[in-house]
C-alpha cells in the first residue's frame, strides 16, 4: 500500500484547527473517520495519491478512445450507413442525460461499507469489458447463432441482424462506460482536499491524456500482425487491450484510495426511490445549482454542440481525405478491395488522433505551470516552510512561470477559440498532413475541457461540502441539510454535455442526408461540413465562457476571508509533499 507523507500542521482553508494532533495518511483505513474530516481528508496530498487517485479514468478512456477512434469505422464496415450511424451515437447523449445523473443520486445515498462510489466502479466495469468484448466479436456470435438454425451468413437476414445487435451493444456499452465515468469523477472530487480541487482535476486530465495515448497507439499499429493470437481484426484486440487496461486501473484506485465511511452519513428524509422521484430530484437540484456551476453548465452546452461531432468523426474525416485519390483513380472496387482501402485510411485517421492525445497531454502536463491559480485555495504556510530549501527554492521558480492575467477561466475561452478557427478550416484543408494538423491543434481545446471545468465545479462543491460536514459536527439538527452532493451535481453537469450531443447528433444526421454519398464513392464532402457547423456554437461557449469568475465564493466562507492568502501553484502542492519528507 502507498503512504502519503503527512503535512506539519496543515489545515483546510475552511475549517477551524482541530483539538487533535492526530493524523492520518489518507488511504486505506477501516475506523470511522467522519469526525476526523478535517485531520485525515483535508490535509494536503501527495503526488503518487493524486496519481493513484485518478489513474482509473485513464482506464476508461482507453475504453472510450478505442470506441471514439474506431467505433464508427467498425459501425460502417458491418454495412450501416452514415445516417444511421449518427443517430447510433445518440447513445452516448442519452446515457449522460440520464444515466450518469441517476447513478450520481444512487451512489450519494449508498451506505456501503465498500463506500459511496467504489461499488459502482466495480460494475460498472464488469459491464463495460462484457459489452466491449461481445461487440467485437458481434459478427461471429450473430453468424454462428443463427447458423445452427440454417441461416447463410452472407445472407442479408444475418447481415442486418448483425447491425441490430450491434447497435444494442453501442448503447449497452456506452451505458456502462457513463456509469464508470459518473462514479470516478465523484470518486476523485470526495477524495481529494478542497484545496486540491485543481490539482486534482489537472492530474484526471493528464490520466486521459495517457489514456488517448495509448488507445491512439494501440490503434495506429497493425495489431493482428503482432498479436494475431488474441484476434484476428484490429477491433478484436482494441477491445481486450481497452478490457484489460480497466480492469487493471479501476482496480487500482479502488483497493489504494479510502472513501469516507457513508455509514456515519445521514440520508435525508425527503429521498426517495422511483422514476418520478428521479426526476424531481434533478429538476429542484437544477435549480439550486452552485453560481458557478450553472454558468459552467451553460458553457458546456453550447461548446459539445461542437465537440461531439469532432469527436466522433475526426478519424473519419482524415480517412476520407486518404481513399479520395484512390477512389477517383479506381471507382470501381471490389467491396474486399474497399475494405482494405478503409482500413488503412482508418489507421491514417487513427494516427491524427494520436496527434491529438499527444498535443493535449503535453497542454495538460505544461500549461498548469503557467496559469495563474484561483480555484486552488493555499493550506498553511507550515509544508512549504518545513521543506527542503531546494525544494522551496524549485517552488520559487515555478510560481515565476505563472502568467499575470492567464487565468484557467481565460485560457478555456481561448481554447474555445482556437477550436472553432480549426473547425472552420477543415472546408479547406484537404491533404492529410494539414487535416492531421488540424485534429493536433485541436488537442489544446480537449486539455482545457478536461480540466476547467471540473476544476471550477470540483472547488466550488468540496467548499461547500466541507462547510456542510462542519455544520454536521456543530449540530444535531440536520433537517435543513438541503444541499446536494457531489454524485447528482457532477450528474448535472453531464446533463449539460449529454443534451447538447443529441442536437449535434440530429444536426448531423441531417447533413450526412443531404450531402453524404455511398460508400466508395469520390467527392464526399459530408464530414468537414459536420465538424465547420459544430465550430458556430463554440463562438457561443467562448462569449459564456467570459461571464465565469475567477474565485469561488462559498456560503460560510466568510469567517475565513480575513486569512492571509498568497498563490501558490497547484503543482506545487504535489512537488512539495513529494520531496519534502
Amino acid at each position: 500500500m502507498m503512504d502519503d507523507p503527512k503535512p506539519m500542521s496543515e489545515q483546510s482553508p475552511l475549517l477551524s484547527a482541530s483539538d487533535s494532533d492526530h493524523e492520518e495518511e489518507g488511504l486505506i483505513d477501516d475506523r470511522a473517520v467522519l469526525h476526523e474530516d478535517h485531520d485525515e481528508y483535508s490535509e494536503t496530498k501527495g503526488i503518487w495519491y493524486m496519481i493513484l487517485l485518478t489513474i482509473s479514468i485513464g482506464g476508461l478512456q482507453v475504453a472510450w478512445g478505442v470506441e471514439l477512434s474506431n467505433g464508427t469505422p467498425y459501425l460502417l464496415s458491418l454495412g450501416l450507413s452514415k445516417s444511421l450511424m449518427a443517430l447510433v451515437w445518440i447513445a452516448g447523449p442519452l446515457s449522460g442525460a440520464l444515466v450518469q445523473p441517476y447513478i450520481g443520486i444512487l451512489s450519494d445515498r449508498c451506505r456501503s461499507p465498500w463506500g459511496k462510489r467504489r461499488p459502482f466502479m466495480a460494475a460498472g466495469t464488469v459491464a463495460t469489458v462484457i459489452s466491449l468484448m461481445i461487440l467485437s466479436w458481434i459478427r461471429e456470435i450473430v453468424g454462428g447463432i443463427l447458423g445452427l438454425f440454417g441461416a447463410d451468413p452472407e445472407s442479408q437476414f444475418v447481415k442486418t441482424s448483425t447491425i441490430i445487435a450491434a447497435v444494442l451493444l453501442v448503447y449497452v456499452l456506452d451505458f456502462a462506460i457513463a456509469t464508470v465515468q459518473a462514479v470516478i469523477r465523484a470518486f476523485i472530487l470526495d477524495c481529494a482536499p478542497s484545496h486540491q480541487q485543481e490539482a486534482a482535476n489537472s492530474m484526471a486530465s493528464r490520466a486521459i491524456g495517457m489514456g488517448n495515448i495509448i488507445a491512439y497507439v494501440a490503434g495506429y499499429m497493425d495489431l493482428p500482425k503482432y498479436l494475431w493470437f488474441f484476434g484476428n481484426t484490429q477491433f478484436k484486440i482494441l477491445c481486450l487491450i481497452a478490457s484489460l487496461t480497466l480492469v487493471s486501473t479501476v482496480a487500482l484506485s479502488s483497493s489504494t484510495i479510502k472513501e469516507r465511511d457513508p455509514r456515519h452519513e445521514p440520508i435525508s428524509a425527503q429521498a426517495k426511490s422511483g422514476l418520478l422521484a428521479f426526476f424531481k430530484q434533478v429538476f429542484k437540484s437544477i435549480k439550486r445549482l452552485p453560481p458557478q456551476t450553472r454558468k459552467v453548465c451553460e458553457v458546456e452546452f453550447m461548446a459539445w454542440i461542437g465537440f461531439f461531432p469532432q469527436l466522433f468523426y475526426s478519424s473519419s474525416y482524415v480517412g476520407d481525405i486518404y481513399v479520395q485519390p484512390y477512389l477517383r483513380e479506381n471507382p470501381n472496387m471490389t467491396p474486399a478491395e474497399l475494405d482494405k482501402l478503409y482500413e488503412r485510411a482508418t489507421r491514417v485517421g487513427t494516427f491524427a488522433l494520436l496527434m491529438y492525445a499527444i498535443t493535449s497531454l503535453s497542454v495538460n502536463i505544461l500549461l498548469p505551470f503557467f496559469i495563474t491559480p484561483t480555484y486552488d485555495m493555499p493550506s498553511s504556510s507550515a509544508s512549504v516552510l518545513s521543506s527542503k530549501s531546494y525544494t522551496t527554492r524549485f517552488t520559487r521558480f515555478l510560481d515565476n512561470l505563472a502568467i499575470p492575467g492567464l487565468t484557467l477561466r481565460r485560457a478555456w475561452l481561448i481554447s474555445h477559440l482556437i477550436f472553432a478557427a480549426c473547425m472552420f478550416s477543415t472546408l479547406i484543408v484537404r491533404t492529410i498532413v494539414g487535416a492531421t494538423i488540424l485534429i493536433a491543434m485541436v488537442g489544446v481545446s480537449w486539455a482545457m475541457t478536461l480540466w476547467a471545468p471540473f476544476a471550477i465545479i470540483s472547488a466550488e462543491v468540496s467548499k461547500r461540502d466541507a462547510v456542510r460536514r462542519a455544520r454536521q459536527r456543530s449540530t444535531t439538527n440536520n433537517e435543513d441539510e438541503e444541499e446536494d452532493q457531489a454524485g447528482i451535481i457532477l450528474g448535472i453537469h453531464n446533463m449539460s454535455v449529454a443534451a447538447p450531443q443529441t442536437i449535434a447528433t440530429l444536426g448531423s444526421s441531417i447533413i450526412f442526408k443531404f450531402f453524404q454519398k455511398p460508400r466508395g464513392v469520390p467527392g464526399d464532402r459530408s464530414f468537414p461540413i459536420v465538424m465547420a457547423a459544430g465550430g458556430v456554437s463554440t463562438l457561443v461557449a467562448a462569449y459564456l465562457t467570459s461571464r465565469i469568475k475567477d474565485e469561488i465564493e462559498v456560503p460560510g466562507e466568510a469567517a475565513e476571508e480575513g486569512r492571509s492568502r498568497r498563490p501558490r501553484r497547484s503543482i506545487e502542492n504535489l512537488l512539495i509533499r513529494n520531496q519534502g519528507h
